[in-house]
This record gives structure tokens, C-alpha cells and sequence, in this order.
């Protein structure tokens, strides 16, 4: 399964699917893209070049390529027919459904969490008393309290007693 994927054989499978589903050749560059990873492939409109995820084709095969294949086929003919490329547009809707390509692609396992950092900082009002909490040093002479426009203090919180489980920017303790 690894040996197909080459860029020769991305170029040839499109050309293919281009010429069998929309009756136009493809005439641009196809490769894969080991970067991507919350969308199955692209198309980029100032070169009109198509990059493909790669995880797709090995987490869920060669089915669901083809079906990423041609919504970027859509995208490419559509733009390049000067008619409505875009997700919403009819055009586009109506051609996807017309050559059976995927609004939507699998969606691939999380390869690693998010990088959560600690909160390092607290932002305290002066006058009501309202407290923010942030994970990078802040700037206090450009701020003002989002509650009551008040000047805000910048502390430094201790290592070991910083609050677990919060997940919002703002905190409000009083």
C-alpha cells in the first residue's frame, strides 16, 4: 500500500478520475501532502494544484481518496469554468452530488493531544475586583478590565498552586 503512494501515481489517478467523472482532463499538479491533518486534501487557487492527505489513503483506503479526489475536482473544474467554486455555492453542491465525491472526509485519529500549558499569570481589576487568568505575560498599560474598565494588576502565580481544570481565559472568584 505504501509503494502507491508517489506523487506519479497521485498525478495519474487524478488525471484518471478527471477525464472519467467530469470529461475534462486535469491539467495541473497533484501531490501528496504529509502536513495536512484535519482535511482530507486541498486545492489551492492561484496555481490550481491539488494536494491530498496521505493518512487518508492509509487509515481508510483507496475508496475514500477517490471520494476526497473528486470534491477537489469539483473545486478545480467549477474555478476554472469561472462558476461557483465555493462550498455553499449550488454549483458546487450540485456537481459533488452529480460525480459521488464526499462533502466531508473521515475524520483521522488525534496523533497527539494538544499541549496544554499551565496558567502563569493573574489579571486583577483594581475596582471590581475581576481576575483573568493567562498563560502568557501580558502587557497591562495596553488593558483595561473587561467588566467595569478599570486599571488591571499583572501577578505572578506560584508553580504548585495553579488551578487545575480550568479551561476558560477568565475566572471570576468573587
Amino acid at each position: 500500500m505504501e509503494a502507491e503512494l508517489t506523487n506519479t501515481y497521485l498525478q495519474q489517478w487524478i488525471e484518471q478520475v478527471s477525464l472519467r467523472d467530469f470529461g475534462t482532463p486535469f491539467r495541473h499538479q497533484a501531490r501528496w501532502n504529509h502536513r495536512l491533518s484535519s482535511t482530507g486534501g486541498r486545492y489551492l487557487l492561484k496555481s490550481h494544484d491539488i494536494e491530498i492527505n496521505p493518512k487518508q489513503y492509509v487509515q481508510n483506503g483507496a475508496e475514500e481518496v477517490e471520494r476526497i479526489i473528486k470534491h477537489e475536482l469539483c473545486h478545480y473544474h467549477l474555478h476554472l469554468a469561472k462558476r461557483g467554486y465555493k462550498h455553499q455555492d449550488a454549483d458546487f453542491k450540485a456537481l459533488l452530488a452529480r460525480v459521488g465525491g464526499s462533502r466531508y472526509c473521515k475524520s483521522l485519529p488525534a496523533i497527539s493531544k494538544p499541549r496544554t500549558e499551565p496558567y502563569r499569570y493573574r489579571l486583577r481589576c483594581h475596582s471590581c475586583g475581576q481576575q483573568y487568568l493567562r498563560k502568557r505575560k501580558v502587557d497591562i498599560r495596553k488593558y483595561v478590565c473587561g467588566k467595569c474598565r478599570g486599571k488591571l494588576r499583572l501577578e505572578r502565580l506560584p508553580s504548585e498552586t495553579q488551578p487545575e481544570g480550568t479551561s476558560c481565559k477568565q475566572l471570576d472568584l468573587s
